[in-house]
């Protein structure tokens, strides 16, 4: 006689078990909406290396105008002030920056967000103060986002 309240209570205390509290929920939510607006590390993708590649070439031999080809119109240049779209080659050249760009360009790249960026201390360390490169996926191809100090 015991036995059906003794299995309903054990099948209502293994069903609840597996049911994901509030908190649970909100951070497998959190969890996938990190993983929708963050790119997984591409540094070993033939895509990403022959664009990469690419693009050194083009910053070692001051080749504006394929640089150019590679980067989106709003492409950020300075953060104080905002320095985005035109300017970004007068810019490197009133303040020697080339050398700076080639250097960070030969850095390994890591993920941060749904970038690609070097040098990987920026992606490590909080307190990362120096200029740093982004590469992202815009409009269906790898694009050079950004080259910023703080």
């Amino acid at each position: 006689m015991m036995r059906p309240p003794f299995l309903c209570l054990l099948v209502l205390i293994l069903g609840l078990s597996g049911c994901q509290t509030d908190e649970q929920k909100r951070e497998a939510l959190a969890a996938k909406i990190r993983e929708k607006t963050s790119i997984k590390d591409q540094s070993e993708d033939h895509e990403f290396m022959a664009f990469l590649n690419r693009l050194r070439a083009a910053v070692a031999a001051k080749d504006m105008a394929t640089v150019a080809s590679m980067m989106p119109p709003n492409f950020l240049w300075r953060l104080e002030p905002d320095g985005s779209g035109e300017g970004v080659f007068a810019h490197w050249d009133k303040n020697n920056l080339w050398p700076e760009l080639n250097l960070i360009l030969r850095e390994r790249f890591s993920p941060k967000g749904n970038v690609m960026v070097a040098p990987r201390e920026f992606v490590t360390n909080p307190n990362y103060k120096g200029y740093r490169a982004g590469i992202a996926i815009d409009g269906g191809g790898w694009k050079f986002v950004y080259f910023v100090n703080n």
